[in-house]
């Protein structure tokens, strides 16, 4: 079967975001890679069931998650068995963002499997709120306060209390530095 230009160009587009997704529900890249070939196979399968002029990234979400869940209770493992990004990295980070990157995920890694995944959806993937809620199959307000959930729950691994944690890097310091600089024009 080949599949109809107009519907294929989408679908390859989206593999990028789906491996991203699929690294995020399953924090391993391996097994991420098999997720989304996984995913794409039942999708071309059941290209019928797509309706033209709808989310095809929702779509493609939809059963990449529905299969993530299928192999998890089929194999009964517990996220949090997962590898730590730490064993996945090949050599220590050199700089403060590459340490601060590595917390993230390994606090990302941490959090309950649906906050996570709203999240990822929501602030990651920049599906909107009723759309994450589509792809989860919950309501709004479940999504929004999962996203919350998951916000609190990182800002506490990784002990931010407020704006005033964040550092500003070099760049974004001499361009505020050099805005206070130049004149306002009318």
């Amino acid at each position: 079967m080949t599949l109809d230009p107009s519907l294929r160009e989408p679908l390859v587009a989206a593999i990028p975001k789906l491996r991203a997704f699929a690294i995020s529900l399953c924090r391993d890249r391996e097994r991420a890679e098999d997720l989304v070939q996984g995913a794409l196979l039942r999708a071309c399968a059941n290209i019928g069931s797509f309706v033209p002029g709808s989310n095809m990234d929702a779509w493609l979400y939809t059963i990449l998650r529905n299969h993530f869940y299928s192999e998890w209770r089929r194999q009964r493992r517990d996220f949090r068995a997962a590898e730590s990004l730490a064993d996945m990295e090949a050599t220590s980070p050199q700089q403060m963002a590459s340490v601060e990157y590595s917390d993230l995920c390994a606090a990302l890694a941490r959090l309950d499997p649906k906050p996570r995944e709203a999240l990822m959806l929501v602030a990651a993937s920049g599906f909107s709120y009723g759309e994450a809620a589509s792809l989860c199959g919950c309501p709004v307000g479940t999504v929004k306060s999962r996203v919350n959930r998951a916000r609190t729950e990182l800002a506490r691994m990784l002990s931010i209390d407020g704006p005033e944690d964040f550092e500003a890097d070099a760049v974004f310091s001499a361009a505020v530095a050099s805005a206070d600089r130049v004149p306002a024009q009318a």
